[in-house]
């Protein structure tokens, strides 16, 4: 497809062996053009999540293969796999994963970090757009405990974002959410979609969370159907 930017061919994935074996992916094809935001919805252990980690390069499947922005992730050795990471994608998950010892701006500002050839100048001027782009400036100095958990998902998102990486995937991001801090994250999602172009895929067993999405794939026992 033109212009498409994750590309899954003939993937499946497995756990177990033997007897024992569950397929989790099973023979799944899908592309998803630049600039789109999907939404994957199905019920709980259907494979969502799995599906994610894999064209995410976060999980290596059993067979098949996964481009991600033009790159084979799946030839990937799992020593490089992080650097192509950090340039392709941020993920977004249900925890909110931050570093409690570290403030708003420094759990940001350690993605960075691992970077030599970025100055501690800019590190600190990169992490603070992205706080500013999720309305947490007043916050930085702020630790996890001292946030909502609203306020934590921002500061996730603003994780995710700070290398501007052309993808992000987000996994059940409202999950620990009230109802009100849900819709706000998911204004700053759709947002970012809208007016920055990234493209987004979301995974949720909730219908609601993608009524803004381009397009909705469903999955059913580790089966994609769009």
């Amino acid at each position: 497809m033109p212009n498409a930017i994750i590309q899954v061919e003939e993937v499946n994935k497995e756990y177990g062996s033997g007897k024992k074996t569950v397929a989790a992916l099973k023979d799944v094809n899908l592309e998803i053009r630049r600039g789109e935001f999907v939404g994957v919805v199905g019920p709980s252990g259907c494979g969502k999540s799995t599906l994610l980690h894999v064209m995410s390069g976060l999980e290596a499947p059993t067979s098949g293969r996964v481009l991600l922005d033009g790159v084979d992730v799946t030839l990937i050795s799992e020593r490089d796999l992080p650097k192509v990471r950090a340039q392709k994608i941020g993920f977004v998950f249900q925890a909110f994963l931050l570093i409690e010892d570290l403030t708003a701006f420094e759990n940001i500002q350690a993605v960075l970090w691992p970077n030599e050839e970025i100055t501690k100048q800019k590190q600190e001027s990169m992490a603070l757009e992205v706080l500013r782009e999720v309305d947490m400036l007043e916050r930085r100095d702020h630790f996890p405990r001292q946030l909502s958990g609203g306020e934590q998902q921002r500061v996730a998102i603003a994780r995710a974002l700070v290398n501007h990486p052309p993808v992000l995937f987000c996994d059940e991001p409202t999950g620990n959410l009230d109802s009100k801090s849900g819709e706000n994250i998911m204004k700053i999602i759709s947002a970012l979609n809208k007016e920055k172009d990234m493209t987004v895929v979301l995974v949720t067993h909730n219908e609601d969370l993608v009524k803004n999405a381009k397009r909705i794939l469903r999955m059913k026992d580790g089966v994609v159907r769009g």
